[in-house]
């Protein structure tokens, strides 16, 4: 007997099996994974004929999964019993139909019978192709159980586990209709308009060559097909009666007829229209700017959007389990996300008793053309998007978990401004915080407001009502300070004033009664305008990739490096040599630097985006570190640089790490100074300083920055790529996108497993060492199997066996183990590691290795880390070495 994951509908076969989580489960959307039906393997598949080469495969010689009951089939023709699998007794039967023994059929209410081979399995095939162990009449299985009572007991066949619904195999006739079959081409056609952006014309000749080929070149073929049929079966039918017949089932082909020219997906406009009614489509409203000179902008309505996203149960659990994790800490303060920080835990409304919704919005302009070609600027996009602050970290990074609200032209938001084109997503909001959204789910009404405001620096300003030139006066967001000061006072010396809400409000005051800038104040922002419980003094959390990456770190690491050049440890020849010919490995590969351009010492910077820079910033030691001296000035600027940023980046912070981030960036504020006296300092330095501070006011800064945000604009600028017309380029962009996110929205994709295996070897646990054996047997004493990996995906990281895992510390310092196994134990990851031992070494800023002299294996599971993130080993003159990608709160 074989049991559904999704349902737990038990079938009779394995090919059964496979079929039915195909057609009920599957249906063919997104970026579904199709798990392998067996109960102990934990493969997925995107693919479904992966799944059945895995199938085949991986569990040859299983050919049925360990029974939920003992039964056994017997003949009811011959006295044969004990036929272990249906797959036994069906070939059993067709012994006795080969030497033409008269067999009825098995099923209950069937009175057929035959005694030839062929018209059996296609009466099997057409009548009962679809059928549960109970379809079997009573005297053909016998089981260890009252059958009957198993069957009375009512929830063991179709009955769901949960109030979603959920279907048996007893529905499985309904998905032989046309309209099933032409909402699996609906959706094959709506992946090639709006994920691989085929043009609508393409595919409106190519339907129409399938559909002559279909219905009119396939006629022959059909005509010779059923005439053999006849033949076979000795069967004399007239010419006509075979034309008839082949006429009709080609035109019945539900392919055909939803493809035919006065079918529902013949043509661009009704296929929008057929995607619009089955699919989950918001669809996004025009809004006129200016109707003369045809100035207009798109929005999608935010609360629609809330609800079709808050009408899927796994969502409704995860905000649920966050809420009961949002407890104040006791004894031991740390910072894991933004409801830790004081501005969130200072906001009644979203840190009161009662469930509210948190929307996180980013604001920012981006080209979608080259933006040095002819086309700059002409196209250039304001776009607004937001994400459901509720969720846990990391749930976001996930392109389709950022939703589109606003779409306009860059110029129009500078001509009309902000009041204007953000308008109907400020009465969205408005309606959020008075009246709420209603969640039918949980029958009632949930309020909720903006937490804050993901922006760089320039969107920030704009938005918020500062100042948008950094030259000088007041252009920090976070204090009143002086641009003149920063040169030569520090935030960690007081000296500069915070901004509170009062002093805010008094500034905007100031600046409208005198018509002129107050402390870096031109205006009100105008969400603190409109909404009642968001403000700007503690709305807008800094950028840490347009403040550090693409700021402080190429710049900084363009005069350390021009110095080192100077001294003639390299030449820039030889340094771009080592970075191009350095191991990278895994994600390292992926993100591996650019070489350093020959204008860096003129223009001060190395350039290279974020994910380059921060590769090159934590390497560079493997790279170089060897011909540096010990005490080498310029060298121990870049260590500090290093080291901040691994602490800016951690995704843990206690009050322990925020001090010590505080002293790293005055100590290497005085260094740099000292290093280059005559350099001035950047803004970006300033905001820099404020880190400590607004960690503990926002939690990890790591958690609000903009890389996954920009890294939605790439889905538009294929679209532009594609589109050959930019008239109203904002609606096409806007609609593209909805009908995208139609794409990937369905409750199959989002109760997924975070687990992704594609190939596994099952190890009895009897056949491992003693060591390991011990070890499986100390935490899982039942276990009998396991499931070996070479490669695990697991909340998109991906795990491979010789990566290095923290587990644990050592004195204070982090602990590495070498993963020599990957395991899956109970659907759960876990890592057979042995233990490496490391200790610092200060010149390269990383960790040196060696075998550890006790050899001994451990098992430890993915939630018991103390970081997620694996790492590379290195070999740096002979050492093995091991550099973190961020800082990693240890507890003894």
């Amino acid at each position: 007997m074989w049991k559904c994951k999704e349902c737990s509908v038990e079938l009779a076969s394995r090919y059964l099996l496979l079929q039915h989580f195909r057609q009920i489960h599957g249906h063919l959307r997104g970026n579904y994974r199709y798990p392998c039906p067996y109960t102990d393997c934990p493969c997925t598949f995107n693919i479904w004929s992966k799944l059945l080469n895995h199938t085949y495969k991986s569990h040859a010689r299983q050919l049925t999964p360990k029974p939920l009951e003992a039964y056994t089939f017997q003949c009811h023709v011959c006295s044969c019993r004990e036929l272990a699998t249906e797959r036994d007794f069906f070939q059993h039967l067709n012994g006795h139909l080969r030497h033409n023994e008269t067999v009825p059929c098995v099923f209950l209410g069937c009175r057929f019978k035959t005694n030839i081979y062929s018209t059996f399995n296609t009466h099997r095939n057409r009548k009962h192709k679809q059928y549960l162990l109970k379809d079997f009449q009573a005297n053909v299985i016998s089981t260890s159980t009252n059958f009957n009572q198993l069957d009375n007991s009512a929830d063991w066949l179709t009955e769901p586990r949960d109030t979603e619904r959920t279907l048996s195999c007893d529905d499985a006739a309904e998905l032989h209709l046309p309209n099933f079959i032409e909402e699996k081409v609906a959706c094959i056609l709506l992946k090639l308009e709006n994920i691989v952006h085929v043009p609508k014309v393409v595919i409106d000749e190519v339907l129409s060559e399938l559909h002559y080929i279909l219905c009119t070149q396939s006629l022959p073929l059909t005509k010779a097909t059923v005439s053999d049929v006849f033949q076979s079966r000795n069967l004399q039918v007239e010419d006509s009666v075979v034309d008839e017949l082949s006429t009709v089932i080609c035109k019945s082909n539900p392919l055909g007829i939803a493809i035919a020219k006065d079918g529902p997906l013949a043509t661009a406009y009704k296929r929008t229209q057929y995607y619009t009614s089955h699919f989950s489509v918001v669809e996004p409203v025009e809004y006129i700017l200016d109707a003369l000179r045809k100035r207009t902008f798109q929005y999608i309505p935010l609360l629609q959007s809330l609800q079709q996203l808050l009408s899927h149960k796994g969502v409704l659990d995860h905000l649920e389990t966050q809420r009961i994790q949002n407890q104040p800490l006791s004894c031991f303060q740390e910072y894991r996300t933004v409801r830790d920080g004081e501005y969130y835990k200072q906001n009644p409304f979203l840190s009161g008793e009662g469930f509210r919704i948190a929307v996180n919005l980013y604001v920012d302009d981006f080209e979608i053309c080259n933006p040095l070609g002819t086309s700059r600027k002409k196209h250039k996009l304001c776009g607004v998007y937001w994400v459901l602050g509720n969720l846990p970290p990391g749930s976001h990074s996930k392109l389709t978990s950022i939703y589109l609200a606003v779409l306009c032209k860059s110029d129009d938001v500078k001509a009309y401004g902000y009041e204007k084109v953000l308008e109907p997503l400020l009465q969205d909001l408005y309606i959020l915080e008075q009246h709420g959204v209603f969640i039918s789910q949980v029958g009632q009404f949930v309020k909720g407001s903006v937490q804050c405001v993901i922006a760089d620096n320039l969107g920030a300003h704009a938005l918020g009502g500062f100042v948008e030139s950094f030259s000088g006066g007041s252009i920090c967001r976070f204090c009143t300070g002086d641009k003149s000061e920063f040169q030569s006072k520090d935030v960690k010396s007081g000296v500069f004033q915070r901004r509170t809400k009062e002093t805010h409000n008094v500034h905007v005051q100031t600046a409208q009664e005198r018509a002129a800038i107050c402390y870096g104040v031109k205006k009100q922002c105008v969400l603190t305008e409109r909404l009642s419980h968001f403000h700007v003094s503690s709305g807008y959390p800094p950028d840490i990739v347009h403040d550090l990456f693409e700021g402080v770190v190429p710049v900084e690491l363009a005069r350390c490096i021009g110095l080192l050049i100077s001294k003639k440890y390299f030449t820039l020849e030889s340094l771009n040599t080592l970075i191009q010919k350095f191991p990278y490995k895994w994600g390292d590969k992926t993100n591996r630097p650019h070489p350093i351009p020959r204008s860096f010492t003129s223009s001060n910077t190395i350039g290279g985006n974020a994910h380059e820079n921060w590769t090159l910033l934590r390497l560079l030691p493997f790279v170089i570190g060897h011909i540096i001296p010990e005490d080498e000035p310029a060298w121990l600027v870049f260590l500090d640089l290093k080291d901040i940023v691994e602490l800016v980046v951690a995704p843990v912070h206690t009050e322990e790490t925020i001090a010590y981030l505080e002293a790293k960036i005055y100590d290497h504020r005085q260094r740099y100074l000292e290093l280059f006296p005559h350099v001035n300092l950047l803004p970006k330095h300033h905001y820099l300083e404020h880190y400590p501070q607004m960690i503990r006011c926002f939690g990890p800064l790591v958690a609000l920055w903009t890389m996954r945000f920009e890294a939605k604009h790439s889905f538009f600028k294929q679209v532009a790529r594609h589109t050959s017309c930019f008239k109203n380029i904002t609606r096409s962009l806007a609609i593209k996108h909805q009908f995208m996110l139609a794409y990937y929205t369905h409750p199959s994709t989002l109760k997924k497993s975070s687990l992704e295996v594609t190939d596994v070897s099952i190890m009895p646990v009897d056949v491992l060492s003693e060591g390991v054996r011990s070890k499986l047997h100390q935490r899982y004493p039942e276990v009998t199997e396991v499931h070996m990996a070479k490669h695990v995906s697991c909340s998109g990281i991906r795990y491979s066996k010789g990566m290095l895992i923290v587990h644990g510390s050592v004195d204070g310092l982090p602990k590495f183990n070498e993963i020599i196994q990957l395991c899956i134990l109970k659907e759960k990851l876990c890592f057979l590691v042995k233990d490496v031992c490391a200790w610092y070494r200060e010149h390269y800023g990383g960790f040196e290795l060696s075998a550890s002299p006790t050899r001994e294996v451990a098992l430890i599971e993915l939630g018991e880390l103390e970081d997620s993130y694996p790492l590379a080993e290195y070999t740096v003159g002979g050492l093995r070495m091991v550099m973190l990608k961020r800082f990693v709160v240890v507890k003894g």
